[in-house]
Order: C-alpha cells, then sequence, then structure tokens
C-alpha cells in the first residue's frame, strides 16, 4: 500500500463517492473543483493507496423478497484455533450471512447478520445449516422489526 496524505480535495472526492459511487469522473471533477484529469490521477491514487476498496452495487432486498433480517449471536463450543477457523469457513459458504463478526462483551463469540425471505426460510437455515455445526454450543436470534438506518458509508472527517 502506498502512503498517501489526503488533503481536502481528497476527502471531498471520498465523501462523493462513498454516496455517488456511479458518478462519472466529469462529474466528479465538477463537484469537487478539479479538471477531469487531475481528478482522475487522484482518485487512482486514492486506489493505489487503498483508501478505496473496491466498488460495488447495492441491490434493493424487497425486490428479491428478502424481507427478514435476523442478527444472531453465536457461541461457540471451544475457543480453540481450529474451531474459530473452521467456523468461519463454515460462515463463509452461507450466502444467506450478509456479515460476520468476532465480538466481544457478550456471552457470544460471533454476531451474523442474515437476510432471508421469512420466517419459514429463516428456519430451514437454522435448522439445517447453524444447528447441526458441531462447533455451535449455543444461538440467540434477534428479528429486525424496523431499520430505522443502513449505511455503508465510513465517517472520515
Amino acid at each position: 500500500m502506498n502512503e498517501l496524505t489526503l488533503d481536502k480535495i481528497d476527502f471531498a472526492i471520498l465523501t462523493e463517492l462513498q454516496h455517488h459511487g456511479r458518478l462519472s469522473n466529469q462529474e466528479l471533477a465538477q463537484k469537487v473543483g478539479l479538471s477531469p484529469s487531475p481528478c482522475s490521477r487522484r482518485v487512482k491514487a486514492l486506489e493505489d493507496a487503498g483508501y478505496i476498496a473496491g466498488y460495488s452495487t447495492l441491490l434493493n432486498a424487497e425486490h428479491f423478497n428478502l424481507a427478514l433480517t435476523v442478527y444472531i449471536q453465536i457461541r461457540l463450543e471451544k475457543h480453540t484455533s481450529e474451531t474459530l477457523e473452521a467456523f468461519e469457513k463454515d460462515i463463509l459458504n452461507y450466502q444467506e450471512v450478509q456479515e460476520c463478526s468476532l465480538i466481544t462483551g457478550s456471552e457470544a463469540d460471533y454476531q451474523l447478520k442474515v437476510l432471508v425471505k421469512d420466517m419459514q426460510n429463516y428456519k430451514l437455515f437454522l435448522l439445517d445449516k447453524l444447528t447441526v455445526n458441531p462447533n455451535i454450543a449455543g444461538i440467540h436470534s434477534s428479528f429486525v422489526l424496523k431499520n430505522v438506518k443502513s449505511s455503508t458509508a465510513i465517517p472520515i472527517n
């Protein structure tokens, strides 16, 4: 990763791209007060330095009938590196899992964010994938009733 000292224009570029990833270079340059060529060079430098990790398209889950979000806390049977690695390897294969984090401050070891169609599909995920995992000692599920805020932007001010 290249070392790069960010200035206010770099922060403006990153802010615009976080909120409007489909901006053309022309539009981005105009918004941050640069001409297109220097803007393009700065974006490339930000990519090369690792400040921009990648680009993606966010899909609307409702259009795919994915209406139920569940936060699941998982407690593992053992806390060995082999058990942690085996659990994480399994989780990577579950397309329903949006996020998986190793956590502290709770009786759980991991927290999952899972997106499924409905309660029936959650039951199948729970019974066919999680409860059959020999490394799992406990599972606690919390269902999202209302999503108040959802953002992919990180605070960079």
